[in-house]
């Protein structure tokens, strides 16, 4: 698939790539791995499939929110990386923290206090990676009540993290 990925980056916006028979016989995978990386694809706003006569997989236009998911994504686990991502989150936190307490209705208040309280016993029981899982999810559930698309959807709280 990293034959598709690479004609994928080199394409214009919009280009056509071909139909998946044609790109999953140049790969020389089973349709089960192309079907699965074609998911992964269009999820990650990289390609777009038109059915039809003319139809196939075509590159996508990507708009900003998309690249910058990406690159977020792109991020390998250097500490470098890891701590460049939490810059960011920490300078945008208060923005993001302001905005969700105006929008945020009791059951989302209520919510987060939940998070916090996992939190609180994590540090009581002296557990620290239920502690990091806790925060995440405190900082994924802010990041769901503020209304500002901009502000809520970097990947730093929404993804890449640990699930539990």
């Amino acid at each position: 698939m990293i034959a598709v990925a690479a004609l994928v980056g080199a394409a214009e916006p919009g280009s056509r790539l071909g139909t998946e028979e044609e790109l999953r016989s140049q790969c020389g995978v089973s349709v089960g791995t192309f079907n699965e990386a074609l998911r992964l694809l269009q999820s990650r706003g990289l390609v777009t499939v038109k059915p039809g006569p003319g139809g196939g997989l075509f590159s996508a236009e990507q708009s900003p929110m998309v690249r910058l998911g990406n690159s977020v994504l792109a991020l390998d686990a250097q500490q470098s990386d890891v701590a460049n991502a939490v810059r960011i989150r920490d300078a945008l936190d208060p923005l993001l923290i302001e905005d969700a307490l105006w929008h945020a209705s009791p059951a989302d208040i209520s919510g987060l206090k939940e998070h916090i309280t996992a939190m609180e016993t994590a540090v009581g029981t002296a557990d620290p990676v239920a502690f990091v899982h806790a925060n995440w999810r405190l900082h994924a559930a802010i990041a769901a009540i503020s209304p500002n698309a901009l502000l809520s959807t970097p990947t730093c709280w929404t993804s890449s993290r640990p699930t539990r």
